[in-house]
């Protein structure tokens, strides 16, 4: 009887997926359109995944206190609320108009489209590489990399992991703590004579 066999493992390439604050911020800053600016700011300042974005109705969005917060219904059927920064939530109600409750956050310009009017994963995914390519970024970027990029940074500013976990909504801390390791501060090798 042979032994079964061991698929190699993959590596793992998390840290190349992951754009630096000054990639993000060009990026938000070089995009004119007012719902695709708002719509990055939201990718990264929320961590959101393309599917709950493209998925966001007016009615997920509370006010609180001066600001508000979004409630995201995520992957394993999981509700987490998340709280925005005033810039980002004031951003978001100038676009809204006189738009109803149930009505999405970030609309298709497609009048044909099958989607209720909410955007789809595609759109956004060219709506992410085409502010990647005006920001110099040669890689292919994706709206997930915005997601990276929030928990990579959050964490190096100080953010408890346990928070970062929370607000992205991972089942599990120790998903969240690659993050820790895909973009260390310290290296051993520091210590070493040079």
């Amino acid at each position: 009887m042979a032994a079964p066999l061991k698929p190699p493992s993959a590596p793992d390439t998390l840290s190349e997926r992951i754009l630096s604050e000054s990639q993000v911020q060009v990026m938000i800053a070089l995009e004119t359109d007012k719902r695709n600016h708002a719509m990055l700011r939201l990718l990264y300042y929320s961590g959101l995944r393309v599917s709950e974005l493209c998925s966001l109705k007016w009615r997920n969005l509370q006010a609180r206190g001066e600001s508000g917060q979004i409630t995201v219904f995520g992957k394993g059927g999981k509700t987490r609320s998340i709280v925005l920064p005033l810039s980002l939530w004031q951003e978001l109600q100038a676009l809204r108009g006189d738009a109803g409750e149930n009505e999405p956050i970030f609309c298709s310009r497609s009048a044909n489209n099958n989607t209720g009017g909410h955007l789809n994963r595609y759109s956004v995914d060219r709506i992410v590489k085409a502010a990647a390519s005006r920001a110099g970024i040669s890689s292919k970027v994706s709206p997930h990399w915005l997601r990276h990029a929030h928990a990579s940074h959050a964490l190096e500013r100080g953010a408890k992991v346990h928070l970062v976990q929370a607000t992205l909504g991972h089942s599990n801390v120790a998903i969240t703590g690659r993050y820790l390791h895909a973009r260390p501060e310290e290296s051993s090798g520091l210590y070493l004579p040079t």
